[in-house]
């Protein structure tokens, strides 16, 4: 009887979890290049088969709920907005753009608003600088990034563009292995997939565009779907654990 308390709070628990994921995907609808994260459901057993040595039976596992996994999924591309503005980046593909973190440490970028450090770096909006270390000149009246990634910045003393530097892409060999941070970067675990560095268009990293923002892949008529099932889903375990508390009331009232 015990059992079923069990399994319906650790169904309640995984439900909960996934509307915390649904909700979370929801609240991030318009958040530029936000990936939403997949729900997967497997089973739980509550030990490994043992033999009975008295019967020479094999004796099943038992039972015991549901666990829950999510995965972001990276390599949905969300559609892009066109902005207008120069200083906007976007890409086209499944790649990312690698960032210099604090103490040294490699960040993924999948591209939004940009600016110029006051160092002169090429950065996010929140200041991280390029890995590709792309330096504006001071008197830069103008800054293009062409889908080969090649940034190019009119300046007075030449006619025509100043090629300064090539924004490199990478890929993950393994999604699965990075970490969601703040402002739309990612991490790579310690020990994961090592990344595979490509320029724009070379294996399925996409194109760089300029004048474009990502947006979410979130799709919110599958979103309200899912949830529809996680709130039906969690009245049924709650019936569980309700009728295993009556079923354990009249056990305890045949004792008497």
């Amino acid at each position: 009887m015990s059992d079923a308390f069990y399994v319906g709070a650790v169904g309640l628990a995984a439900q909960q979890q996934a509307l915390d994921g649904i909700a979370n995907n929801i609240a991030n609808v318009n958040t530029p290049a936000f990936k939403r994260s997949q729900l997967r459901f497997a089973d739980m057993v509550a030990a490994p088969a043992q033999t009975d040595a008295a019967a020479a039976v094999q004796v099943p596992d038992a039972a015991s709920g549901v666990m829950l996994d999510s995965q972001f999924m990276l390599n949905e591309q969300g559609e892009l907005n066109h902005t207008g503005q120069s200083m906007d980046l976007a890409i086209d593909g499944q790649g990312f753009i690698e960032l210099m973190g604090p103490g040294g440490q490699s960040l993924l970028w999948r591209g939004g608003a940009m600016k110029v450090n006051e160092d002169g770096l090429l950065a996010t909006s929140h200041g991280l600088a390029l890995r590709a270390a792309i330096t504006v000149p001071t008197d830069a009246t103008a800054i293009t990034i062409g889908s080969d990634g090649i940034v190019r910045a009119t300046v007075p003393d030449s006619i025509d563009p100043v090629e300064l530097g090539q924004i490199q892409l990478v890929k993950l060999d393994d999604p699965s292995s990075v970490d969601r941070l703040d402002g739309g970067l990612y991490r790579v675990r310690e020990g994961g997939a090592p990344l595979t560095d490509a320029a724009p268009g070379e294996d399925g990293t996409g194109m760089l565009v300029q004048g474009a923002i990502e947006q979410s892949n979130v799709a919110l008529t599958d979103e309200m779907v899912r949830l529809m099932l996680v709130q039906r889903a969690y009245a049924a375990n709650a019936q569980i654990v309700q009728a295993a508390d009556q079923m354990m009331a009249i056990a305890n009232g045949l004792r008497r």
